[in-house]
């Protein structure tokens, strides 16, 4: 795995402004005549922009700060000069900024002293703070929830941590639209929420709100009445919506009946299937509401053929040969989501939008406009990784080899410890199948702690989805290795120093996390095993198999289903914390098996560079990368032929994307797999801090040894990207 974080460079673009007048040839009079206009506008604007605005009076905020929070309307002022009507402006927007961070008598004046000079004469007065909110009336839901719902507004500029808000009479109007929203949402369709009414103290800067409240009755869904083509029948279509008919009665439930409805029957082929729900509110029998559904489902639909436009560079083949198997199968618009998916995930594309057109006969064809992306790439990067130390790579390629959709990249990256090349070919439908090929070509030169290698080979990769979740490959392997240099005594524990490792592999991986970038939640299970053979052309032989379980849980709701509408209430802030947090349990091990003998009671037949090392970011974090196990008489790790490795992690938010954590690591590294078991355990306690991006964290950690050994370290720390395990 790769750790790093990447920084991208922008373009530097520099602006020059030439005079006018000697942009033009000055020779004749109607020439002469615009290069004075065009001097004199341009000495109207710098006069423009030597107007003074002066600040007086203020002392909660520093005039940069004022300048900062007026920045827009300053500039009206530079751009088109100065006038009674853009100096009222000022002073008003100079009032909401005071007003909002809780001066609730705050008065601005402002005097034009010239035609070029503007004094914004500021009294502020005190800073107003929230003491309480006092709901008047509510005996059904609760005034802390109510509490968070008032403040919500107000909230959103401060830190969770912020304990004293300070008191904004807008936001407490914004607040009382949110509390109503909230009681509908809960059944409450009479509720009437009063506008708040505040009490300032006379020897207190404490503010008092008040909001009278007139809660009604809660209505919940009453029975529910079928009509039309139901097909599937009534109990069936019911257990479709029954979470929603468990919930108060509110028209945003209503109107999501239909969607449900409809996308359930829609799965099923009726293309141009009609729901209409009503609530009849007036006939509520004891404050449950009666609901019709109406449905008329139409003919079951079959997919047609493709049309494909937008095309320039890559083949329309590309496209329609992805849909060549639906033809006169039932339509299913889930099956059209998993096509338009696959062909995103090439990145050979913008835009894609697939549109059913109704044919004669029932039919559906499939009419499919796209934007190609381009085609050719250039990137490169630098970052820092705690064990390689700063890193640099650059990758340039073509995503759309010759018009059909097969990505060709070339990479070099260079680290502290490292030098890598790499070409990449892939082929996302192998010979028009659903199998994924690549095929990889590389050298690298690596020096770890102990040892320098050099390694040049080659990767063949096929593989294919089982199911949505699941995936299996078939990996064949061919590498030259070379150890260049080493410092590992007694010398048998580095094994061969220069072979020849062919291997031929599957992986399977059941992936059933919602997301795997950000807050993944669900289980993830991966398996490997290899087998280098001397039939082969491998030198060495074994079988190497290695095992990963993970469990992701954040404790926040899940994700609604497209269409779908609820609300989500703000909570306590203990609420709010609990639901933005997630716990994350991890399982790894492996074993590393020869298949020969050594020749020798002391030397081992399996090189150093193809043993297991463990200790770091994404293992026992209170050891330094690869430094968990067996060592040399001098200290550096020789690697082991059997591991485990145990992950705990709880992440809370902080602020913004700026979240916590704190994590327990076990595992052991032992040498021969002769002998194995869970014996020689290590352990890490520690926290870390992440920073959320669209594709993973940003993490730093630390990591403490409870019982460390003679010459272990107390702990260490870790700067990484990504998920640790």
């Amino acid at each position: 795995m790769r750790h790093g974080v990447l920084f991208s460079l922008g373009s530097v673009a520099l602006a020059f402004e030439v005079a006018a007048q000697s942009a033009v040839d000055v020779t004749r009079p109607e020439e002469r005549q615009k290069a004075r206009q065009a001097v004199v506008k341009q000495q109207e604007k710098r006069a423009k922009q030597t107007s003074i605005i002066e600040f007086r009076g203020q002392q909660a905020f520093s005039e940069k700060e004022l300048r900062s929070a007026l920045k827009e309307e300053i500039t009206t002022i530079e751009d088109f000069g100065l006038s009674a009507a853009r100096a009222d402006d000022l002073a008003f927007f100079l009032e909401v900024f005071y007003r909002k961070h809780g001066y609730a008598k705050v008065d601005v004046h402002y005097v034009l002293e010239s035609a070029s000079r503007l004094r914004l004469d500021i009294t502020e007065g005190p800073r107003f703070v929230l003491q309480t909110v006092v709901f008047d009336g509510n005996t059904r839901e609760p005034a802390d929830k109510l509490f968070e719902y008032m403040v919500g507004p107000t909230r959103e500029r401060y830190s969770r941590l912020e304990k004293t808000l300070p008191f904004v009479a807008t936001d407490m109007e914004e607040g009382t639209h949110l509390v109503q929203r909230f009681y509908i949402a809960e059944g409450f369709l009479d509720v009437v929420v009063d506008p708040p009414r505040y009490k300032f103290p006379q020897q207190s800067n404490e503010v008092e709100v008040i909001v009278p409240i007139h809660e009604g009755r809660q209505y919940f869904f009453g029975s529910i009445s079928f009509t039309g083509q139901t097909v599937y029948g009534a109990e069936a279509l019911r257990g479709q919506i029954v979470d929603l008919l468990e919930r108060p009665y509110t028209e945003a439930r209503v109107a999501d009946i239909p969607r449900r409805l409809e996308a359930y029957f829609k799965a099923r082929g009726y293309y141009d299937v009609k729901v209409a729900a009503t609530g009849a509110l007036e006939e509520a029998v004891n404050w449950r509401v009666p609901v019709q559904i109406a449905i008329s489902a139409g003919p079951v639909y079959h997919f047609d053929g493709v049309t494909v436009s937008g095309l320039t560079r890559l083949h329309p083949s590309f496209v329609t040969r992805r849909f060549t198997r639906l033809s006169g199968k039932t339509y299913s618009p889930d099956v059209l989501d998993e096509r338009f998916r696959t062909l995103m995930k090439t990145g050979q594309f913008n835009l894609l939008q697939i549109k059913p057109v109704p044919v004669d006969g029932h039919l559906l064809r499939l009419e499919i406009s796209a934007e190609e992306a381009k085609s050719k790439e250039f990137g490169f990067w630098v970052g820092f990784d705690t064990y390689e130390g700063a890193l640099a790579g650059v990758q340039v390629g073509d995503r759309d080899l010759f018009g059909y959709g097969r990505p060709l990249t070339a990479t070099i990256e260079v680290s502290q410890r490292s030098y890598r090349g790499e070409i990449l070919y892939e082929d996302p439908f192998f010979f028009e199948t659903d199998f994924y090929f690549k095929a990889r070509a590389f050298a690298l030169t690596f020096d770890y702690d102990g040892y320098s290698k050099f390694e040049l080979g080659g990767r063949l990769e096929l593989s294919r989805k089982i199911t949505k979740y699941d995936e299996a490959a078939l990996i064949f392997s061919v590498r030259h290795v070379k150890i260049t240099d080493s410092q590992i005594r007694p010398d048998f524990l580095l094994g061969p120093r220069e072979y020849q490792v062919d291997t031929i592999g599957l992986t399977n991986t059941l992936d059933l996390r919602e997301s795997p970038y950000v807050n993944p939640r669900g289980f993830l299970i991966g398996n490997t095993l290899d087998l280098a053979s001397s039939a082969l052309g491998s030198d060495i032989e074994y079988v190497r198999g290695t095992m990963r379980v993970g469990y992701y849980l954040p404790f926040g709701p899940k994700p609604l289903t497209p269409g779908v509408v609820e609300d989500q209430p703000p909570g306590t802030p203990l609420q709010r914390f609990f639901r933005q947090s997630s716990i994350a349990f991890g399982a790894r091990a492996g074993i590393i098996h020869s298949l020969t003998n050594s020749g020798s009671d002391e030397a081992t037949a399996i090189p150093i560079d193809e043993r297991f090392f463990i200790g770091g970011a994404t293992t026992v974090r209170s050891f330094g990368e690869r430094d968990l196990g067996p060592h040399d008489n001098h200290g550096h790790p020789v690697g082991g032929e059997f591991y485990t490795v145990w992950n705990v992690e709880y992440t809370f938010p902080i602020f913004g994307e700026l979240q916590g954590a704190v994590f327990t690591d076990a595992g052991n590294l032992l040498p021969t797999s002769e002998d194995i078991g869970l014996n020689d355990m290590r352990y890490a306690i520690g926290a870390g801090l992440r920073y959320k991006l669209p594709v993973g964290p940003i993490r730093l950690d630390y990591g403490v040894n409870p019982d460390p050994h003679q010459d272990e370290d107390f702990g260490a720390f870790h700067f990484s990207f990504g998920f640790a395990f």
